[in-house]
């Protein structure tokens, strides 16, 4: 994807650059007459200086250990500071900004959320990407004994199973896919059937997929599906088993600029600085994320 930012590497707001022109051009005609130009760099003599870009960004839960670390060396980079980043389930936060809230950017953890943002004009569609990918894996709790050769060993496993609700979260369609190979859930899609009888009662729905993870921490649950990169997230987590591709459908966490944003120009270039700044790509692998191909 071409880069938008600037030759400074500073992303700057269309209306900062018109500010910028009447200054420079105040500033020549008060040199070409003697007087001393304004003291406010960056504004008109008599007006505020121009407001710094503060951008707010709406991502998956499961980015909440990474994203701040690239917003800090965005910050560093550029001046470009971030309000309090919304981290909840892609579908919880779909519907806030469906109730009117201000964003200037969504990440989401699966094509299906990014798709009802579009379809609710919630996001500029000409700017959204494919940014990564993840693993489902199932987690046992630190030092557990429980061994998962396969997803048919589900079905043996004693005690309760953590899986995200499906509605508002995206790791849970996933693992209701996976389950529906092997007979325990009944619809493919992942939100669209119910889990089968022996197992319903099994259950331990959460309302994010740091909920699940925490259900097995504490041994509220034997097993639980999340991604792979939560296990770099929680404490008190391992992986027992790694679900085969295609026993879901591919695991991607498309961004989009919101319709609404004040700073989409901004909003644009800190989606670009994600997937192609060296620095953040770092990050974004210590904690388990791989850049979409």
């Amino acid at each position: 994807m071409k880069k938008t930012l600037n030759s400074m590497g500073r992303a700057v707001s269309r209306r900062s650059l018109v500010a910028f022109g009447l200054t420079a051009l105040l500033a020549g005609t008060l040199a070409g007459c003697g007087a001393k130009p304004a003291d406010n760099a960056g504004s008109v003599e008599g007006s505020a200086p121009a407001k710094a870009v503060e951008l707010q960004i709406f991502a998956a839960n499961s980015l909440e250990k990474a994203m701040p670390e690239v917003q800090a060396l965005y910050t560093e980079k550029t001046g470009v500071t971030f309000a309090d980043t919304q981290f909840k389930a892609s579908g919880d936060l779909i519907e806030q900004m469906r109730a009117g809230a201000q964003v200037d950017a969504l990440i989401t953890a699966s094509k299906g959320t990014m798709d009802d943002a579009v379809a609710g004009e919630l996001v500029d569609e000409a700017t959204r990407l494919d940014m990564f990918v993840n693993d489902l894996v199932v987690v046992k709790a630190e030092g557990s004994d429980v061994e998962i050769g396969s997803l048919e060993d589900v079905k043996n496993i004693e005690g309760k199973v953590a899986i995200g609700d499906a509605v508002t979260v995206p790791a849970g369609k996933y693992a209701n896919q996976a389950l529906n190979t092997i007979g325990l859930y009944t619809g493919a899609a992942g939100d669209d059937g119910e889990y089968a009888p022996e197992f319903a009662d099994r259950v331990a729905l959460a309302d994010k997929v740091g909920t699940a993870a925490k259900y097995v921490s504490t041994s509220d649950a034997t097993i639980g599906f999340v991604y792979s990169s939560d296990i770099f997230r929680y404490d008190g987590i391992e992986q027992a088993f790694v679900c085969p591709e295609d026993t879901h459908k591919p695991i991607v966490y498309p961004g989009a600029v919101s319709a609404s944003s004040e700073h989409a120009e901004a909003a644009a270039d800190f989606l670009d600085f994600c997937m192609n700044d060296a620095e953040a790509q770092k990050v974004w692998a210590k904690y388990g994320f791989e850049l979409f191909a």
